[in-house]
């Protein structure tokens, strides 16, 4: 994608900066965020930063395309506060499309969940039933009939990514999101100080870690394709909590334990298991994912391991 001018919202996040970053090297990308999980930090010097809400007026949608990644993204930030989840969530999805599509953009490419396939060991293709247990998984479906709407109604181009647990670590966007920070930069950062990582439960569940790069590539596919429609966006391999603490340790050289704790996540409502089938992905656009958990480790911990040569 070369010579566009783009808006990404959400984009001084750790999936947004990411994103951001990428595209403004061959392109015109202004980000808006109030910087409730993010900081400008995180953003080049070559990428227009402007401290907004998504629920705001006037924002600056007079664009090619739209990122729409802004969010409240885990279950306990919609528990804490369900009123506000819908309204960022939801409202604030609608006004941003309403405000592109005023200003003539047609191509969105929004952040949905892959939480809404609820537990799986199988890969979960995007024809699977799903379901709804959270306000969190209620946010980003209600996004998905959104963005729905907008393409039968109004002939939009929108594409729902259906994310499976991306990572990065703390030396990348995620130092200053703390307790909410993805599990593997959690894990890395506890381990390398001499900590036990806490695991709920036994850690016998699995996810399917994707590196972020792998998800900004599938993500500026989909724009470049005028995708319409939702995707998955993973790798198709799942690892378990106490595989992923081992491989940590393999590659600091330490040794350390993992803390197991009683789960706060309800049971009925936790998502103990995920796998990614992005065949939908691969076969409209040729994305597959580069980065395998063990290489992805590797970058993780790569920071560390300087810090201990100094």
């Amino acid at each position: 994608m070369q010579d566009r001018r783009i808006l990404v919202t959400g984009g001084a996040g750790f999936i947004g900066s990411n994103l951001a970053n990428e595209l403004a090297t061959d392109n015109d990308v202004v980000v808006v965020d109030d910087c409730s999980l993010g900081t400008a930090e995180n953003l080049d010097d070559a990428v227009e930063f402007q401290s907004r809400s998504v629920l705001d007026d006037d924002l600056p949608t007079d664009v090619d395309v739209v990122f729409h990644l802004a969010a409240l993204s885990s279950y306990a930030m919609h528990e804490e506060n369900p009123q506000q989840g819908a309204r960022v969530n939801v409202e604030g999805f609608v006004n941003v499309v309403e405000q592109a599509r005023d200003d003539g953009c047609d191509t969105v490419v929004y952040a949905s969940t892959s939480s809404i396939y609820g537990s799986r060991t199988d890969p979960s293709p995007e024809d699977l039933p799903v379901t709804v247990n959270t306000g969190y998984e209620a946010s980003k479906l209600a996004r998905e009939r959104y963005a729905e709407y907008f393409s039968n109604h109004y002939g939009l181009t929108t594409a729902g990514m259906r994310f499976f647990s991306v990572y990065q670590g703390y030396g990348g966007a995620e130092e200053h999101k703390d307790e909410y920070a993805n599990v593997i930069a959690q894990f890395a950062e506890d381990i390398a100080n001499g900590e036990s990582p806490v695991l709920y439960g036994d850690g016998s569940q699995t996810r399917d870690f994707t590196y972020v790069d792998d998800i900004v590539r599938g993500t500026i596919l989909a724009a470049e394709h005028e995708l319409d429609g939702v995707y998955n966006v993973g790798t198709g391999d799942a690892y378990d909590f106490e595989t992923v603490v081992e491989m940590i340790n393999d590659e600091l050289g330490t040794d350390i334990d993992p803390e197991y704790v009683e789960n706060p996540i309800p049971e009925s409502v936790y998502v103990h298991d995920t796998c990614a089938d992005a065949t939908k992905l691969t076969e409209a656009t040729g994305w597959e994912p580069e980065i395998d958990l063990e290489t992805g480790i590797e970058r993780v911990c790569e920071p560390y391991q300087s810090e201990t040569t100094l």
